[in-house]
C-alpha cells in the first residue's frame, strides 16, 4: 500500500480524498494555487505545495508544476479527484509512464476509450448498448455542425468530448443559435478539460438522468454499485441527486445496470467510474457518457451500500483485488445529496463571488432515523473566487425510506448557515417541499419548469407568516430585554407586555400582550391567543421557534429596521415596529428607481471575455453583446431590444464586478 499520495485538485473533493487516506494510515500531499492559499484541504493534508497562479490553466491543470510537487515531497501515487486533469489520459500517462507513480483512477489505456466521449459512443455501440441519435464524431466547424444538426434534426445537444458536469453542453433549438453554442461551448471545455474537441447528439425531452456506479480492479474484475438519480439540474449541472432512483424498477435495474457492466468490462475499466444514462418517459435507457473518474455524487452511493469508493480506488490502484463481488453488494435504505453552489438563483442561477463572512454547517449526525453526511472544501472567512467552480459543500442524508431522508434533508438546509454571497440554500430546501419532488416525478426539465421566472421564495401559507411574525417579535423583544439589561441603555430594567405593528412583505399584523418568560412567546396575533417555545439569543444566525411540537429552525439576520427570515425555502422581509412608528412609516417617501435602460450591466462578477460589438453598430433584440465568464461558465449577454451602441466601457481581459456597467446604448 502506499505510504503517501498527492492530491491533484482542490475543494472539498480534495478534503474527501483527505479522510479517506488519513484513515488508512497514508500521508497526503495537497497541491494548491495562490487564489488557494491558505484553503481548507490546504489545512488538512499533511503536507501543501503551490504550483501556480489563480487560472486554471496555470496551476490545477499544470501537469509539470503538479509532478514536480509529486517528486519534491516524495509521492508515490497521485489521485485527480474529478474535474481539471481526472480524465485526461495525457496526464495519467505523464503520471505512470513518465512519473513512474501511480494514478488513482483508471488506466490510460481505459480513459482513452471512456473519458473521450465520442470513441465512448463507438464502444457502446460495438457493446450492444443503444446510444442517443446523434454524429460519432468532432465538430469541424460552423458548417459541418449545421449539417449534423439538419441530419439529426433539432434540438440537438453540442457537447465537449473530454469532461462532463455540464461543462461545454448546450442545448440549441434553431440553427440561428448554433454558431454562438460552438463558440461558448469551445471555451468552456478548452478552460475546463484543455480540450475544445465538440459532438453532436440529439436532445430528447423530456428525460431522466440516470446513471450506474461501477468500480474496477487491474484483475479484470467489474461490478456495479447501483444507479442514482440526477435529473435535477440546472444549467446542465447536478443539483440534487438520490439513489435509488423513485422511476427504476427491478427489471430496468437489472438491465440498466448490467448494460454498465458489459461497457466497463469490455474497455477493461480498473477504477471508479460512472456509466450516464438518458431515460425517457418509458423507461427506455441510452448511453450518454461514462464519466472515466471518480464523481462528485458518489457519496450517496457509499451512505447505501456502507462501501468507501475512494478507498477502493485507492486499493484497486495498488494493485489490489476488489474485496467483494456483486453479489456481496448489499443496499440499505436510500440518500440524497444536494450540492450548495456560491450562485443566485433569482438570477438565472449565476454564479456569485466574494468572502464567506458567516459559514456554519449543521453537525454531521443524526437527524431522526436519518444520517446527516457534510463534505466541504471551505470555512468561514474564506475567499470564493471567479477562477473555479461555484460548488461550497455537499448535504448528504441517508434514512431506511425516501420521505424520511428527504425530511431530513429540509431539516439539514435550514441549520445551513451562509452570508457574504448569493446562494442556493433556501432554493434547495425549497425543492425538498416541492409536492412534485416529493412524489418523485421528475426529469430534466424540472427546475425550469416548476421555476420559470427564477426562484424567490416558497409561497408562505398564513401558519407559516405566523411563525415568521413571532419569530421576528422573539427577536426583538429578545434584543430589548437584552438592552435593558445594560447599564445606561434604558431607565430601569425592561419588564410587561408590548405592542406591534408587524409588517410581512406587503402585510401588516396586529400583535398584542407580547412578551417572552420561561424560554416562551405569548402574545396575541389578530386577536387570538399564540404561543411558542423560543431558544435565541441575539448574534445567533438561527431562531428555534417550536410550535405546536414542531421545532423550525429559522434564520435570522438583522438589517435596518428590519429582519430578514429564511426557513423551508420561505423568505421574508419583516420589520416589527411600535404601532404609531407604522402609521409613520406609510409617509416615508420611496426612493425613485434609476432609469438603467440604457446600460448594460454584467450580471455576475467575471472576465470580459470578448465584446462582439462596437459604437455606433445597430443591434436588434436577441443578438449577442458581450461574453463574461466566471467559475467555468460562460454568460453571453444579448440585447433586450434594438436600439444603437454607444460608449463602450470595458474591454476584453477585464474582471468584473456585479452590476459593472459594460456599456451604454444612445
Amino acid at each position: 500500500m502506499f505510504k503517501k499520495i498527492l492530491i491533484a485538485n482542490r475543494g472539498e473533493i480534495a478534503c474527501r480524498i483527505i479522510r479517506t487516506a488519513r484513515r488508512m494510515g497514508i500521508a497526503t500531499v495537497a497541491v494548491h494555487s495562490d487564489a488557494d492559499r491558505g484553503a481548507l484541504h490546504t489545512e488538512l493534508a499533511d503536507e501543501a505545495v503551490a504550483i501556480g497562479p489563480a487560472p486554471a490553466a496555470e496551476s490545477y491543470l499544470n501537469t509539470h508544476a503538479i509532478l514536480e510537487a509529486a517528486r519534491a515531497t516524495g509521492a508515490e501515487a497521485i489521485h485527480p479527484g474529478y474535474g481539471f486533469l481526472s480524465e485526461r489520459q495525457a496526464f495519467a500517462e505523464a503520471v505512470t509512464r513518465v512519473a513512474g507513480l501511480a494514478f488513482i483512477g483508471p488506466s490510460p489505456e481505459a480513459i482513452a476509450r471512456l473519458g473521450d466521449k465520442i470513441y465512448s459512443k463507438k464502444l457502446a455501440k460495438a457493446a450492444g448498448v443503444v446510444t442517443i441519435p446523434g454524429y460519432v464524431g468532432e465538430v469541424i466547424d460552423v458548417s459541418h455542425a449545421a449539417r449534423i444538426a439538419s441530419e439529426i434534426g433539432y434540438p440537438v445537444m453540442v457537447k465537449s468530448s473530454a469532461g462532463g458536469g455540464g461543462k461545454g453542453l448546450r442545448i440549441v433549438r434553431s440553427e440561428k443559435d448554433l454558431r454562438q453554442a460552438l463558440l461558448s461551448s469551445h471555451n468552456e471545455a478548452r478552460t475546463s478539460f484543455g480540450d475544445d474537441r465538440l459532438f453532436l447528439e440529439k436532445y430528447i425531452s423530456p428525460l431522466r438522468h440516470i446513471e450506474v456506479q461501477v468500480i474496477g480492479d487491474r484483475h479484470g474484475h467489474v461490478i456495479h454499485l447501483g444507479e442514482r438519480e440526477c435529473s435535477i439540474q440546472r444549467r446542465y449541472q447536478k443539483v440534487l441527486e438520490e439513489t435509488p432512483s423513485p422511476f427504476v424498477d427491478p427489471k430496468m435495474r437489472a438491465a440498466m445496470c448490467a448494460a454498465a457492466v458489459a461497457l466497463a468490462r469490455s474497455a477493461g475499466y480498473d477504477s471508479a467510474g460512472t456509466v450516464e444514462f438518458a431515460v425517457d418517459k418509458d423507461k427506455n435507457f441510452y448511453f450518454l457518457e461514462m464519466n472515466a473518474r471518480l464523481q462528485v455524487e458518489h457519496t450517496i452511493t457509499e451512505m447505501v451500500t456502507g462501501l468507501d469508493i475512494v478507498e477502493l480506488m485507492i486499493r484497486a490502484a495498488a494493485g489490489e483485488e476488489l474485496p467483494l463481488a456483486q453479489p456481496d453488494v448489499k443496499w440499505q435504505g436510500w440518500a440524497l445529496e444536494a450540492r450548495i453552489y456560491a450562485e443566485d438563483p433569482a438570477r438565472g442561477f449565476l454564479p456569485s463571488s466574494g468572502r464567506l463572512v458567516h459559514y456554519y454547517a449543521p453537525e454531521e449526525g443524526m437527524i431522526g432515523a436519518a444520517t446527516l453526511r457534510i463534505d466541504t472544501g471551505v470555512h468561514e472567512g474564506d475567499d470564493i473566487t471567479i477562477y473555479y467552480d461555484p460548488m461550497i459543500a455537499k448535504v448528504s442524508t441517508h434514512a431506511p425510506t425516501r420521505v424520511e431522508a428527504v425530511n431530513a434533508m429540509s431539516v439539514a438546509l435550514d441549520e445551513f448557515v451562509l452570508s457574504g454571497i448569493k446562494h442556493n440554500v433556501a432554493f434547495l430546501s425549497a425543492l425538498t417541499h416541492n409536492a412534485r419532488f416529493r412524489e418523485g416525478r421528475l426529469s430534466t426539465a424540472f427546475i425550469a419548469e416548476e421555476f420559470p421566472q427564477g426562484f424567490k421564495s416558497r409561497a408562505m401559507d398564513a401558519v407559516a407568516k405566523r411563525r415568521f411574525v413571532a419569530a421576528a417579535v422573539a427577536a426583538k423583544l429578545a434584543r430589548t430585554k437584552r438592552a435593558s439589561g445594560i447599564s445606561g441603555t434604558l431607565n430601569g430594567p425592561f419588564h410587561g407586555s408590548e405592542k406591534f405593528t408587524v409588517a410581512l412583505e406587503a402585510e401588516q399584523f396586529a400583535v398584542d400582550d407580547a412578551f417572552l418568560t420561561g424560554g416562551k412567546l405569548f402574545c396575541k396575533m389578530g386577536g387570538a391567543d399564540y404561543s411558542a417555545g423560543i431558544n435565541w439569543r441575539p448574534g445567533q444566525p438561527v431562531l428555534r421557534l417550536c410550535d405546536e411540537g414542531q421545532e423550525y429552525a429559522i434564520q435570522l439576520t438583522r438589517l435596518p429596521g428590519a429582519y430578514r427570515l429564511s426557513q423551508g425555502g420561505q423568505q421574508a422581509l419583516v420589520a416589527v415596529r411600535a404601532p404609531r412608528a407604522a402609521e409613520l412609516a406609510k409617509f416615508m417617501p420611496k426612493r425613485a428607481k434609476p432609469d438603467t435602460s440604457k446600460k448594460l450591466f454584467c450580471p455576475m462578477p467575471g472576465l470580459v471575455v470578448s465584446i462582439v460589438v462596437d459604437r455606433g453598430q445597430e443591434v436588434k433584440t436577441g443578438e449577442p453583446l458581450a461574453v463574461v465568464e466566471a467559475m467555468k461558465m460562460e454568460n453571453v449577454l444579448i440585447a433586450e431590444r434594438d436600439g444603437v451602441i454607444g460608449e463602450i466601457k470595458v474591454k476584453p481581459g477585464d474582471n468584473l464586478a456585479l452590476n459593472d456597467v459594460i456599456l451604454e446604448f444612445v
